[in-house]
């Protein structure tokens, strides 16, 4: 029976031989065999197996989604039908956010007021609480907690300067993925340094490995979050991810 080494299947697949291992690592995608020097083999039961994952992470589904699927714990059609409902809901609230900010452009070029109503139409508490809430799935209360403490701790202008820092982090990042640099290269890396000591400012400690790859996940995971990057530029979010991986195997 052929089998393909770890470096073909990455080039038939077009993904990275980072991924294989991480798909390896979550028990996702196993190899057929490890030969010699610790060489993944992978036969053909495995390469359907990967065209499905790939499939279905085009379709936005998460990973341990993906796994209850092709393992026979979850219905297909069930799970895309809950992600295309996630999708469409999320779709309809940035409708709402643009339409707040083109209302709030018109008042403030000279046009007519808004009803104070309106002034927050889009910006969602659910969706914020949704957020924290599957922070606490990740990482724990107490990660949260450390970190919802950190920012109350800072004074107000650091509090200020959060959103802006980010804007500058991403801007960089997009202009360097725009130039067609590597995520792993040094350029992008001194960016990630910085991300991940932000992040730790933010999170009140120095975020393991582990955690910081899984940041990066939930960025190419959440349509909301894989949204906000990909509007700096096109494919941000996976290059973010992807540099946080290496940064996470590289320094952590």
């Amino acid at each position: 029976m052929r089998t393909w080494s770890t470096a073909e299947v990455a080039k038939l697949a077009g993904v990275t031989a980072r991924t294989l291992r991480h798909y390896d690592a979550v028990g996702l995608l196993e190899p057929a065999a490890t030969g010699h020097g610790g060489i993944r083999r992978y036969g053909r039961a495995e390469l359907l197996r990967l065209q499905q994952i790939l499939l279905l992470r085009r379709l936005g589904l998460r990973l341990e989604t993906i796994g209850d699927i092709l393992d026979g714990g979850l219905d297909p059609v069930a799970a895309l039908r809950h992600h295309a409902d996630h999708l469409q809901a999320e779709r309809d609230r940035i409708d709402r956010l643009a339409a707040t900010v083109d209302a709030t452009i018109r008042q403030l070029e000279g046009g007519g007021p808004m009803a104070p109503e309106t002034w927050f139409d889009g910006l969602d508490a659910a969706q914020q609480a949704e957020f924290e809430a599957e922070a606490r799935r990740r990482w724990g209360d107490e990660a949260v907690d450390a970190g919802d403490a950190a920012i109350k701790q800072m004074e107000p202008t650091e509090r200020a300067a959060i959103p802006g820092r980010f804007e500058d982090l991403h801007r960089r990042l997009g202009a360097l993925l725009a130039s067609g640099e590597d995520p792993e290269a040094e350029a992008v890396q001194r960016i990630a340094d910085e991300h991940y000591r932000f992040i730790a400012r933010l999170w009140g400690t120095e975020p393991t490995a582990e955690a910081y790859r899984g940041l990066g996940e939930l960025y190419t995971d959440d349509p909301a979050f894989t949204a906000t990057y990909d509007r700096v530029a096109a494919g941000l979010a996976r290059f973010l991810r992807a540099a946080m991986d290496h940064y996470a195997q590289a320094n952590l």
